[in-house]
């Protein structure tokens, strides 16, 4: 395994409906077939995995921590390298990503849901999809990655008693 501290420090966040299935965001000026993944960004210096991934989360979908309930995380890093076609950042020499991987729950009303809550604005559209589809969907450099989730979350995405049909 290459050396960890050649990777950006990143969190990534798996949100589950009542149904037990997963929020997807298609990449906002995206197309084709790889298009969806779920919420990720960078880890801020000082900042503390779990509360980088409740700002992530925040600025990428409206989500708040009042409309979620934590279910997990993955233990230790995930990582996947940057093809050279995608590098956006040189000046820094990422090799790729390191990501800490959190899931919660989310029993807020989709209606709440605003993809323009904080800008730069990430994703165009929103879905629910299965956790074994998103292998399918995420760009192939990451695809190992979220492999290894439909793993690790799979107790997640088993559906739960719906109380209100806005719940997602």
């Amino acid at each position: 395994m290459a050396d960890l501290s050649d990777y950006r420090p990143c969190v990534g966040i798996a949100v589950f409906n009542a149904k037990g299935k997963v929020w997807v965001g298609k990449r906002l000026g995206e197309t084709g077939p790889y298009c969806w993944q779920m919420p990720q960004g960078g880890i801020d210096p000082n900042e503390a995995p779990e509360v980088a991934a409740i700002r992530e989360l925040y600025e990428e979908t409206g989500i708040t921590l009042d409309m979620l309930t934590p279910l997990g995380e993955v233990e230790g890093w995930l990582t996947y390298d940057f093809p050279e076609s995608h590098q956006k950042s040189k000046s820094q020499n990422w090799r790729g990503q390191k990501q800490r991987w959190f899931a919660f729950r989310f029993h807020g009303k989709k209606s709440k849901i605003d993809l323009k809550a904080h800008g730069p604005q990430e994703f165009s559209k929103w879905k629910w999809a299965k956790l074994t589809k998103l292998p399918s969907l995420i760009i192939p450099f990451k695809r190992d990655v979220y492999e290894r989730l439909v793993v690790e979350f799979a107790p997640y995405a088993i559906p739960r008693e719906v109380a209100n049909n806005d719940h997602g």
